[in-house]
């Protein structure tokens, strides 16, 4: 699975970038830092997934329909340390959603989920 991660804060990126790293089926293909650059970079890259900051600068409900329409068939898991967010995230249209605050297998066990086909 080839995916792009979009996330304000370097250190969080690379912190995926390292988790996935070690997960054999999982490809990550770029990095963005706000929502302008993350468009750009989808259209670059063509991933399967991105796994976006649900309040990454920029952002706005527009933003998962624009990144569907630049990559048809992208999946979203969105993350976010936000309590509330899960449901606005799910609403807005992002196939899966993981707390910044869970463990680390749950964002795995989305992936996992997206690899099957399984949604939200």
């Amino acid at each position: 699975m080839r995916v792009l991660l979009a996330d304000d804060q370097a250190p969080v990126r690379s912190a995926l970038g390292l988790l996935l790293a070690q997960e054999l089926d999982i490809d990550v293909v770029g990095e963005a830092d706000a929502s302008n650059n993350l468009l750009h970079r989808v259209e670059q890259t063509r991933p399967d997934l991105v796994l976006l900051d649900w309040e990454l600068p920029g952002a706005a409900p527009t933003l998962l329909p624009a990144l569907r329409a630049r990559c048809p068939g992208i999946k979203v898991i969105a993350l976010s340390g936000q309590p509330g967010a899960r449901q606005a995230a799910l609403q807005a249209g992002a196939d899966a959603f993981v707390s910044k605050m869970d463990p680390a297998e749950y964002l795995l066990a989305a992936f996992a989920e997206m690899t099957r086909g399984e949604t939200k």
